[in-house]
């Protein structure tokens, strides 16, 4: 997550105007395609290999992991837990030089792959095109990608990047959806290494910020995926979601870009329990479960397709801001205590 709140929300806002828990989660990977972020920016979380643990014993089969931390890494060996590997963005000038991207490859992916089971490598995290490390996110991609291609895994572990919904301009109706004018010369080099490797984009979704950048115009409901109908009519299809919407506009800035062969990953989206009027546990556990229980149905442009998401994130985490929101989007409590009913089966 990015951690400037204050000004994600507006330009966010500005894109999307126009049971008892049970103690095991009874869904893995191969059922739902549920993951959950593994956010680290703490002072007060178990050990790795308790986390780790904990993931595997609650049924979690997906995690993200911001950054090649190697006790994470080592407590991963042999689970039974996919994985997003990050790298961190204040990492992507070395790693646009091959020979220090061939290292990186070598020390964080073949020494744990396949034990450890990567499926993606996120570069840079919600980088804009203004970012000083924005001129070297394609360059790093490339180079990942070719040490992996060196390797024989090209096919294997896919690159990509993980991005927001500020980089998108025109998103009302979805189907208007492009990258601003900004954001495009960035991104469209980037779509189009994506479409030539068959990589998916990785999509930050959060319909919260959305809603709390513009509450008088986009409905409580419609973020928390309980409108009783249609709220947005797009042609033919009928939106009752905000996920929904952000997630088709991506789409059609995709194809606006010339990846319509590029899928998505929504590689973060959550909902805080504190910190804001609207961040309350009752209207996180409801964002949270009905994610959960949304994915596997696809959006009105990709009807069917079931959309792999990261839910974020596993812990709260003490050392997050500047927004106090920043410290509670945790599905459990550091101790481990859940604080949602949710139901993953």
């Amino acid at each position: 997550m990015d951690f400037q709140s204050v000004n994600r929300t507006s330009m966010v806002a500005t894109c999307l105007i126009l049971g008892i828990f049970i103690a095991s989660f009874t869904i893995t990977g191969a059922t739902k395609p549920i993951g959950v972020c593994n956010g680290r920016i703490a002072d007060n979380l178990p050990s790795a290999i308790d986390v780790v643990n904990f993931y595997t014993s609650n049924g979690i089969g997906k995690m993200r992991l911001y950054d090649p931390d190697q006790a994470t890494l080592q407590a991963l060996v042999g689970a039974n837990v996919e994985l997003i590997l990050g790298v961190p963005n204040g990492d992507l000038q070395s790693l646009a030089t091959p020979s220090n991207a061939n290292a990186w490859v070598q020390n964080n992916v073949l020494a744990f792959f396949p034990a450890v089971k990567i499926l993606y490598i996120a570069v840079g995290n919600e980088i804009r095109p203004n970012d000083l490390e924005a001129q070297y996110v394609l360059p790093a991609m490339q180079n990942i990608y070719s040490a992996l291609v060196s390797a024989g895994l090209g096919d294997e572990i896919k690159v990509s990047t993980s991005v927001e919904a500020s980089l998108l301009g025109p998103s009302y109706p979805p189907s208007a959806g492009s990258f601003s004018p900004v954001a495009s010369p960035y991104m469209t080099p980037v779509v189009m290494f994506l479409a030539t490797t068959g990589a998916p984009l990785l999509a930050n979704v959060y319909p919260y910020y959305g809603y709390i950048g513009d509450p008088q115009n986009v409905r409580l409901d419609y973020a928390l995926f309980t409108a009783p109908g249609t709220v947005i009519q797009d042609g033919a299809l009928n939106y009752q979601n905000m996920f929904d919407a952000i997630l088709d506009s991506f789409y059609s800035a995709l194809e606006n870009a010339g990846g319509a062969n590029v899928g998505i990953v929504v590689s973060e989206t959550g909902w805080p329990s504190a910190g804001v009027e609207s961040g309350t546990v009752e209207n996180a556990g409801i964002y949270y479960q009905n994610v959960i229980d949304h994915v596997g149905n696809g959006t009105p442009k990709k009807p069917g397709q079931a959309i792999e998401t990261y839910l974020f994130a596993m812990f709260d985490e003490d050392l997050k801001g500047p927004a106090e929101t920043e410290l509670h989007f945790g599905l459990f409590s550091p101790d481990k205590q859940p604080k949602y009913n949710l139901i993953f089966s």
